[in-house]
């Protein structure tokens, strides 16, 4: 695994943390596992809600005088750390949860703090030296990232968050903290669709419904990462974008009519083969992965753009499109349902993967996208929600927590 970043515990990070001053820190570094002499304050920043009637969005406040989680020995034991959150970053999750009636209300309780995914520098943690932790363990002053599973009351968008060591993944040396915040849950999510399903090296065909939201942004950067074949659908403002991804062909979704298109593309000859994947040639998609979850004619179709043994994998659901999901699962294909395996996936943990994607980061191969072109700041939390309920994001949003 590529070197970890290790700063001394005397300096605190800037509030806005980039390639340059991670190489300016790096002449900081420390081998020293003495305790942390940072002072820690008692209160913190946090953006918090106690009620989501009328939308998160309009419930959301910053508390200046937040308590910091309690962080003593006790509170540590073996397995947590404390760490002061660089940047931070959402996805719908965090809102559909707690915006489910009674349900919600019942996981979130008061004050409770929205947010998945982070990014951030350890600044307490047990030494565990006499344990035996060796290199790939986690102290203070190193620079880490991860995320949280929802429900969590606590989430990311405060300035200090425990986090299990269980969660937590090094930032590459040279990777900025502010990209690793924007991995999390869409970086995951992406790769658990496709690394699973493709053969590397051998060109798979793979077909992303929606590549300019969070999610399809990774996901076509990770397919070409393992060598893929990759078509995806956006609207025209976005083409430019997931070209520039690596996408190999765009169709705009608002002029064109998916379906018959992937159905025209499999049934002819591409340049990038010598030879078809099928009958006369024709090159069918290995892989289908949907983001977007509202057209139900992608799955029932998927047959005669897709080759015997493809996947379609969905990953998004509009609420009047639950049904068409439920059918999808349970109606076989011999009576006249989809006749392409199908699963609707749930990200699971897994630390290594994310590892995997912050070491193709450090290569240059796949980058985190935000929207806009940059992170907000910490003082426009609820617009960030403002932006992710309109399904017009361009990319990740990340909010820089940093004081």
């Amino acid at each position: 695994m590529p070197t970890t970043h290790e700063y001394s515990s005397t300096h605190t990070l800037p509030p806005s943390f980039h390639h340059t001053d991670a190489q300016k820190l790096g002449e900081m570094a420390t081998t020293s596992e003495a305790p942390s002499t940072t002072a820690i304050p008692s209160t913190m920043r946090a953006w918090q809600f106690s009620s989501t009637r009328g939308g998160i969005e309009k419930n959301l406040h910053l508390n200046a005088s937040a308590p910091v989680p309690a962080h003593d020995a006790h509170a540590l034991g073996n397995e947590k750390v404390l760490v002061k959150v660089i940047a931070a970053g959402i996805n719908p999750v965090d809102c559909k949860i707690a915006e489910l009636p009674l349900v919600g209300r019942l996981l979130y309780g008061r004050n409770a703090t929205p947010g998945s995914d982070f990014a951030g520098v350890v600044v307490a943690a047990k030494d565990r030296s006499a344990a035996g932790e060796g290199e790939g363990g986690f102290r203070e002053g190193q620079l880490v990232f991860g995320r949280f599973s929802q429900p969590v009351k606590q989430g990311t968008m405060q300035e200090y968050i425990m986090v299990s060591r269980s969660q937590l993944v090094h930032v590459p040396e040279g990777v900025d903290p502010v990209d690793a915040a924007g991995v999390g849950v869409a970086g995951l999510t992406a790769y658990q669709c496709i690394q699973p399903f493709v053969h590397p090296g051998q060109k798979d065909r793979v077909f992303i419904n929606g590549g300019s939201g969070g999610t399809g942004v990774w996901g076509i950067q990770i397919a070409k990462a393992l060598g893929c074949h990759v078509t995806t659908s956006c609207s025209g403002a976005n083409a430019e974008l997931c070209k520039n991804l690596g996408a190999d062909e765009v169709i705009d979704y608002r002029t064109t009519n998916v379906v018959d298109a992937l159905k025209k593309a499999a049934s002819h000859p591409t340049s990038d083969s010598e030879a078809g994947s099928g009958p006369g040639g024709e090159q069918k998609f290995d892989l289908v992965v949907d983001n977007v979850g509202s057209t139900g004619a992608l799955y029932w179709q998927g047959h005669r753009y897709m080759s015997e043994g493809a996947r379609y994998v969905q990953i998004g659901v509009e609420p009047s499109s639950f049904l068409d999901l439920v059918m999808k699962m349970i109606w076989p294909g011999f009576l006249g349902g989809g006749k392409r395996k199908f699963e609707m996936l749930m990200v699971k943990d897994n630390t290594q993967q994310m590892a995997q994607i912050a070491d193709w980061m450090r290569q240059g191969k796949v980058k985190t996208v935000f929207h806009e072109g940059s992170a907000l700041s910490i003082e426009e939390g609820a617009r960030a929600f403002e932006i992710l309920k309109t399904h017009r994001a361009r990319g990740k949003l990340v909010i820089k927590m940093s004081s």
